[in-house]
């Protein structure tokens, strides 16, 4: 890829009753098709890098396929507007695809990340593997003190998300950077598919708050523990309990707050082995 993830731009910056010119370096966000068969899918605004692991990640997390393989190639295309990701799939996937869309056909978009319908806005994850994976307080702190120093992007610009796994006794694994979070977490969900390195051993980390869109993908992911540093939406936490994945969030160093499935997070008391939510 040759465009650029972040450009430099002039500005005059306010600072204790002084106006100073200056520049600042500003991410770039860019207009980025995802197309299969030569439909599109979906077109978001992403940085334009990663976007093999951008493409095979969406395809996975969004339930068009459920192994990469079922992924035969990928193009990237870039146009006077943007760039064109051309996602050729295998023919019984592709033939699935065709038959969803035939079934959608018609009805009002709700913007969510390609979703068609309302019923695929509120599709139920699958339920993640069964897994003895936990994590201590001190993992919890080093998983995210890591996820804030691999961040190059970030640290240029102070304006884009990551997405990260972290495994116990080794640390970060993979870490992706974009704009938006649910494309940080979808670039992540493909590096990790493309490595061969299972989700299930591993926490994924987030810079953001924790949306349905995000329990869903890392459900799809297959990862049991969801780390952030803002906090979850109700309904999150509702999929998340159903997912059996244990939701960490508002993460300050060992400060932070258990969700659900707190048994995954050591030192939790037993009096919180169940946590009941209100609907």
């Amino acid at each position: 890829m040759m465009q650029k993830t972040h450009h430099t731009v002039a500005r005059i910056a306010h600072r204790l009753g002084t106006a100073r010119a200056g520049e600042r370096d500003l991410p770039e966000e860019t207009a980025v098709a995802l197309t299969y068969g030569g439909t599109t899918q979906a077109v978001m605004m992403a940085t334009p890098a990663d976007l093999v692991d951008f493409a095979v990640g969406f395809t996975l997390t969004e339930g068009i396929v459920e192994t990469a393989e079922a992924i035969d190639a990928i193009d990237i295309v870039e146009l006077e507007d943007g760039i064109d990701v051309q996602i050729m799939l295998a023919e019984e996937a592709d033939e699935k695809l065709a038959e969803r869309r035939r079934r959608l056909a018609g009805p009002v978009g709700c913007g969510l990340c390609g979703i068609e319908s309302l019923e695929g806005a509120m599709r139920e994850p699958p339920v993640v593997p069964a897994s003895d994976l936990t994590l201590s307080p001190a993992d919890i702190a080093r998983a995210m003190g890591a996820l804030s120093r691999a961040q190059p992007l970030h640290a240029a610009t102070r304006a884009v998300h990551a997405a990260g796994l972290y495994v116990p006794g080794e640390g970060l694994v993979a870490v992706r950077e974009d704009v938006g979070r649910h494309n940080a977490l979808d670039k992540l969900a493909g590096a990790l598919a493309r490595r061969l390195l299972p989700a299930a051993q591993g926490a994924i980390v987030l810079t953001s708050r924790v949306s349905v869109e995000m329990v869903q993908k890392a459900a799809a992911a297959g990862s049991p523990i969801l780390l952030a540093v803002s906090a979850p939406t109700a309904l999150a936490v509702r999929m998340a309990e159903a997912a059996g994945i244990t939701v960490v969030a508002i993460v300050r160093d060992r400060d932070f707050e258990v969700f659900t499935h707190p048994h995954r997070i050591t030192g939790t008391p037993e009096t919180s082995a169940r946590l009941t939510h209100v609907a």
